[in-house]
Formats: C-alpha cells, structure tokens, sequence
C-alpha cells in the first residue's frame, strides 16, 4: 500500500492561524461557555465549586425590584438618547454640509467630545454640575435664572436627566461625522431636480437625504441602542448609581451584583437576559430597514 505524503503547503496555512484560534478560544469562546453554565448555577466561594439551580436565576431577576428598576431606567435612557443623538446629529450634520468659512475647522471641534475618553468626560461634567463649585450654576445665577445653587447630582429628578444630557453630549458628534460622509456621496442631480420639482427643504430632506442616508442611519441607530445598554462608565464616575438608585442602569448593577456581592450565577443571568435584549432590539432594527427596502423592491418588480 501507498503511503500519503503530507502536504506542508496545504498544511501551512493551517499551522500559521494555530496561534490565533488557541487565543480565540481561550480568549472568547471559552469564557462565554463557562460564563452560560455559570448563568444555571450558584457559585460557592468558600468550595469554589458550582450548583446547578436550572432556571432559579433567571426567575429570581423578576422578583427583584432593583433589577426591573434598573430594566426601566435603562429603557428610557436608551430611548431618548439614541432618538436625541439622531436627531441632533442629522442636525448638525446638515448644517456642517453647507458652504462656509471655517467649515473644515468647525467640524474638526465637533468631534472633539467623541474623542475624548469616557473617564475624563464624566469627570468633567461632574465638576460641570457640582452643586457648590460647578459652573453650571454660576452662569445660572448670573443670568438670573436661580436664586441658589442647585444640587443637580444629589436629587433623583435632576440626576437621571444631567448623566442623558452628557452622554448625547458624548456620543452626538460620532452620529455627525457618519452621516455629514453620508451626504457626500449624494449626487447634487437629485437636489436640482427636487428644486425643479417645485420641492422646498423640508420636502428635499424628506424625499431625497433621508433614502439616501437610510442605510447609515439604520447602523448607527443598531449601534448607538447597543451602546446605549451596556453604558457603565459614565454611571460609575458621574453618579456611582445614586442617589436613591435613580441612576443604576442595567450594566452597573450588573457589575454591582457580580463583583461586589460575587454572587456570580445571578450576575451571570442578568448579564446573558442584557444581551437578549439588544439581541432583539437589533433583529427589530434590521427589520425595519431591511424589510422596507425589500417590500419597497417587490413594489417596483411588480410594476415592472
């Protein structure tokens, strides 16, 4: 009988990504099967040693008041900053499309509060909102709109709405800088012809811009709810949570439960019912400007 010969070239390939999916795997996949068991049990620090309990984790996530307070706060936030950065950013985005002097400068400013680090943009707006030395309330007062400082982060109607106004803060100019890309690549035939048509600038935006960018707006909208859900730094450095939980969000509670009470299995659970969460909401987002982009080409073969 003949012997096969081995075939280094063929193998080669395979021997040179080695390295890269030992990684992968140690690294990622690994982590999330345990991570997934851990969900199922309870972990026994003194043994070190896990218990499977089935669903009791996932079940208890209802029970908790903390956790659905968390849920909730998490929604609004997500709503209204993700629909505040689209908006305002599609904004600005077409007022920085315009011809003007100082134009490459003025967006080169914009992106600034995306550049900066996530740290250092809570610690700023921090001392921004500190109710004895923060400037907010010395323009304030100079304008004559408040009698006496504010305590804007030691309130629980003040906090939650300070900590959605830094992020839209934050996060806005990256909405601006994909979509002013977006309106390059739209073809000034369409904008005369809408002009000839009679079109005024609401109609132009409205029948022209918004097709045309629908495609980038549909990924920043998956992208920016994404974020949005898992925000956690800015909740630890601004508010650490507080006051009263008014600003807990769902990812530092998480992180709360997991590693400072190390009750791992429930912060397994909570961690995993996130991820179904922006899971769906993505699934939910695709289908909206996915779906319409294919009804509205049946639409047209049909009339063909």
């Amino acid at each position: 009988m003949k012997t096969k010969k081995l075939n280094w070239n063929a193998l080669q390939p395979r021997l040179l990504i080695l390295p890269s999916m030992i990684i992968v795997l140690g690294v990622i996949i690994f982590p999330v099967i345990y991570s997934v068991i851990t969900s199922f049990c309870k972990y026994n620090m003194n043994t070190r040693t896990l218990s499977f309990v089935g669903l009791q984790n996932y079940a208890a996530l209802f029970k908790d008041r903390y956790f659905m307070n968390s849920m909730k706060l998490t929604i609004i936030f997500t709503i209204v900053t993700v629909a505040a950065e689209i908006i305002i950013g599609i904004g600005v985005a077409l007022i920085l499309n315009q011809e003007f002097i100082g134009r490459g400068f003025v967006r080169g400013l914009m992106i600034l509060p995306w550049a900066l680090p996530s740290v250092v943009n809570a610690v700023m707006w921090k001392w921004i909102f500190d109710g004895s030395y923060g400037v907010l309330n010395a323009i304030l007062m100079k304008l004559g709109m408040i009698t006496k400082p504010v305590i804007w982060l030691g309130t629980t109607k003040t906090a939650f709405g300070c900590m959605m106004v830094v992020n839209i803060w934050k996060e806005t100019p990256y909405v601006i800088l994909l979509t002013i890309a977006a309106l390059a690549n739209i073809p000034e035939d369409l904008y005369e012809a809408a002009k000839m048509d009679g079109a005024n600038a609401w109609k132009r935006f409205w029948s022209v811009t918004l097709p045309m960018i629908k495609s980038v707006v549909a990924i920043l909208t998956i992208t920016k709810t994404i974020w949005a859900l898992q925000t956690y730094d800015l909740v630890k450095i601004f508010t650490g949570g507080g006051p009263a939980s008014s600003t807990e969000l769902m990812s530092f509670y998480i992180h709360k439960n997991t590693f400072k009470f190390l009750d791992f299995g429930y912060g397994s659970a909570m961690s995993y019912t996130l991820a179904i969460c922006c899971f769906i909401l993505t699934l939910i987002y695709i289908r909206m400007f996915v779906g319409e982009d294919n009804s509205g080409g049946k639409k047209k073969k049909r009339s063909a």
